[in-house]
């Protein structure tokens, strides 16, 4: 284990988190601004270990206006590191993936946040996750981040700058919304619409270094950074019992093209079971397919 430089702490109230863990957003504090590894010349370093790993990485302009689909904002030409020394320049929105791969600094925060949030819910531990990963996310001035939904749990710390995030109760997305997202059994952005969400359900959260917030599973978003340039850390994770609860959808939504109407999943665990079951071997063959097909056409040009 490789020390970090000070205690990284979340300071969340026990009952509030037990009382509204993936249900409701809600704010915290928290002393990661005070992190060494997240000051930004150090972030600076950290992004050019991530040259040429397109994978791990997101470089994209700030898109116009909250209610943009989120695949048309366009993808800036440059790498990390390189966006990172254009941030005052120009209008970029940079996500560095999984920094716990490349530094074991990280590592260490990822499990040890991990490890705070899992003391105070009791039935959550370390063997029921099926994916946790840190996200760094590094921004221009006034930029703007479309409305989205992401499938994963997530703990929000502002570390740098003022960010202004607008979060929704995740009971403003359909089934039939989720369903849609779900029946490709990947890990990925939403889109969903901004208009016609009702208003009564937005949390908005003003951020600054030490402010943060938990985000449910599927609950959307829009964030708008301020005056100065913006650094965030993510925790993000995703439970075993949350991807059944996917591959559950997955099922519904072919339940729902053949006309019926399948209960949402928790209104019958045993279906749910099944259903899950059932989608287990469908969704990586349906992956894989979809794979083909985007490269045949992309070969015919």
């Amino acid at each position: 284990m490789v020390a970090l430089d000070c205690p990284a702490r979340l300071n969340i109230e026990p009952e509030i988190l037990r009382s509204t863990f993936n249900q409701e957003p809600f704010g915290f504090t928290h002393s990661l601004s005070t992190l060494d590894i997240l000051k930004f010349d150090n972030l600076q370093i950290l992004a050019e270990k991530y040259a040429g790993i397109n994978r791990d990485y997101y470089v994209a302009h700030s898109a116009k206006t909250p209610g943009t689909v989120f695949t048309s904002v366009p993808v800036a030409p440059f790498e990390p590191h390189e966006a990172m020394r254009r941030l005052n320049s120009g209008s970029y929105r940079v996500l560095l993936k999984r920094p716990e791969d490349y530094d074991p600094r990280f590592r260490d925060l990822l499990e040890d946040l991990f490890k705070q949030v899992a003391e105070r819910l009791v039935g959550l531990v370390r063997e029921d996750i099926a994916r946790i990963e840190g996200g760094l996310l590094i921004s221009s001035s006034a930029t703007t981040t479309p409305f989205h939904f992401d499938p994963e749990v997530g703990f929000f710390s502002q570390i740098e700058g003022e960010k202004i995030y607008h979060l929704y109760s995740p009971s403003v997305v359909s089934e039939p919304e989720l369903e849609a997202f779900y029946r490709s059994g990947r890990v990925s952005i939403a889109q969903v619409d901004l208009e016609g969400r009702e208003p009564s359900r937005e949390h908005v959260f003003p951020l600054g270094p030490g402010l943060g917030l938990h985000q449910p599973e599927n609950a959307p978003h829009w964030v708008e950074t301020r005056g100065s340039r913006s650094i965030s850390y993510t925790m993000v994770f995703e439970t075993r019992q949350m991807r059944a609860r996917g591959r559950a959808r997955a099922a519904n939504y072919y339940l729902r093209r053949l006309s019926l109407r399948p209960p949402r999943p928790g209104a019958n665990p045993t279906a749910d079971a099944i259903k899950s079951e059932a989608m287990r071997a469908v969704l990586p063959v349906r992956r894989t397919l979809a794979d083909i097909n985007r490269k045949v056409r992309q070969a015919r040009g």
